[in-house]
């Protein structure tokens, strides 16, 4: 059976409260839909974005004391200079954002090699 959606949401959009509420209670009778089955809709929802995270984001917490370690190991992730890969390990922040599990992890393990603190988001 062929329809015409825009129509229809037309004709829904005139509607008052009164009679979209008849008109639901109407549906739900014919259907047999009962709120149980319209609660278990978001439930679902949920389990999708309980999903394992594929992207993270490399956050450096904390340079620690060999500062000069992790400077090296941040211009060699990042691809910065000298001096921009020396303000990001005194004031820390997001190194690379959008980064596949494993190389993302691959890089904590460096950072935290060289002494820093560093966090997956």
């Amino acid at each position: 059976m062929a329809y015409d959606k825009q129509a229809l949401i037309d004709q829904l959009s005139q509607l008052t409260i009164m009679e979209l509420a008849d008109l639901i209670d109407g549906i739900k009778e014919q259907w047999g839909v009962t709120a149980a089955v319209a609660v278990a809709g978001p439930a679902a929802g949920g389990a999708v974005a309980a999903e394992e995270k594929t992207e993270f984001d490399v956050v450096l917490v904390d340079a620690g004391a060999s500062k000069i370690n992790v400077i090296k190991e941040i211009r060699g992730i990042t691809g910065l200079g000298l001096k921009e890969a020396k303000d990001m390990s005194e004031k820390g922040g997001v190194l690379k954002e959008g980064v596949a599990k494993d190389e993302a992890e691959k890089m904590k393990a460096q950072l935290e090699a060289a002494g820093a603190k560093v966090e997956l988001k």
